[in-house]
């Protein structure tokens, strides 16, 4: 009866590991959303990003001066691997979150601030704003949130640091959908 008992717990097991790592969101990147946020309907977020210093993010840490200032933090090999930059410069995720769409050089894409995307991407769920919350879309409930989410990196702790000044810089990522009329 035990051998029964055991050999149904690991057929449950093997069936069961597979669903339940197939059900986490994963981040599917940039091309993704830039499918349907490109459009004048959307507000052309996608150029705002494109403009922004958070598509560039990444990029940063490929120079020679970020890897200066790695080695000067105490940080061995080049800035544009350590944890320590890429948990700022990039949207920084499990390996196995990550859809094969996903290029950490995107920078700072839209996930870092809406959350992993694989479930609520298709335009079934993106029509309905509380279907997309609903499946993992993070909503920002004000502009205070939204700037205590900002500092989580653009704080004193970057060796970059200079003033955060939130409404200035909002005002250069905002993005919108514009209004229906």
């Amino acid at each position: 009866m035990k051998t029964i008992n055991a050999a149904s717990l690991i057929v449950a097991i093997v069936l069961l590991v597979p669903t339940v790592a197939s059900a986490q969101k994963k981040y599917v990147g940039t091309k993704s959303c830039f499918m349907c946020h490109q459009t004048e309907k959307q507000g052309k977020q996608k150029d705002i990003w494109m403009k922004s210093a958070h598509a560039g993010a990444y990029k940063t840490l490929t120079t020679a001066k970020a890897d200066e200032v790695a080695k000067a933090k105490g940080i061995s090999g080049p800035a544009a691997g350590a944890k320590e930059c890429l948990e700022c410069h990039t949207t920084v995720a499990d390996a196995k979150l990550l859809d094969k769409g996903f290029d950490i050089k995107d920078g700072v894409q839209c996930e870092t601030c809406h959350g992993a995307g694989s479930a609520y991407r298709n335009m079934t769920v993106m029509k309905s704003k509380e279907k997309a919350v609903a499946e993992g879309l993070t909503e920002f409930k004000d502009e205070a949130a939204i700037e205590a989410f900002c500092k989580t990196c653009h704080n004193a702790k970057s060796p970059f640091y200079k003033e955060f000044k939130f409404k200035e810089y909002w005002e250069k990522i905002h993005h919108p959908v514009p209004k229906a009329g």
